[in-house]
């Protein structure tokens, strides 16, 4: 397992933590990708698209033998099998996998822009993706860059009393 990837994943319709675990186990059980780290589960306004329920969202860190090519598709059809539907640009979905950062590499394609294009943006991605980066120093950009959190409140802790274990059988 060669190159290390950040995901952001986020959802705001049905059972939104269950399509959280389905997509994290998705790529758990998935043998060229090895679940690192995962982190707290924040509940999050809607951006951009406003008229739509919240979100919960968070990040995991994995390690791979796919390239950021093959990584995307395998969060694309996590997607697909999860009933995703792309009908309103940054409406409301079952549940979106962004690939954030793999490696320390700069990849620019018709599909696949890394880092993702827009994370620095958005507290929903920053604030779950700054709890698990081990190394912060490797990571292209500071904490001081991110937005406000205003509108990034903790839902489920990863540790402490509330603890979770998202992964479980």
């Amino acid at each position: 397992m060669e190159n290390s990837a950040y995901i952001s994943l986020g959802s705001n319709m049905g059972d939104r933590f269950c399509y959280l675990k389905m997509a994290v186990q998705s790529l758990k059980y998935n043998p060229k990708i090895k679940l690192v780290n995962c982190s707290s589960i924040y509940e999050t306004d809607p951006v951009g698209y406003e008229d739509q329920d919240l979100f919960l969202n968070m990040a995991v860190e994995v390690k791979t033998v796919l390239t950021a090519q093959e990584l995307l598709e395998v969060c694309l059809a996590v997607e697909l099998e999860l009933g995703r539907k792309r009908e309103i640009k940054w409406g409301p979905r079952t549940i979106d996998l962004d690939i954030l950062l793999y490696n320390q590499e700069n990849i620019e394609t018709e599909t696949l822009i890394i880092p993702h294009p827009r994370m620095q943006e958005r507290a929903f991605v920053m604030v779950p993706l700054f709890e698990i980066a081990e190394n912060a120093s490797t990571l292209p950009f500071s904490l001081e860059k991110i937005p406000e959190s205003e509108g990034v409140r903790i839902w489920k802790r990863k540790n402490g009393e509330d603890v979770f274990e998202l992964t479980e059988s």
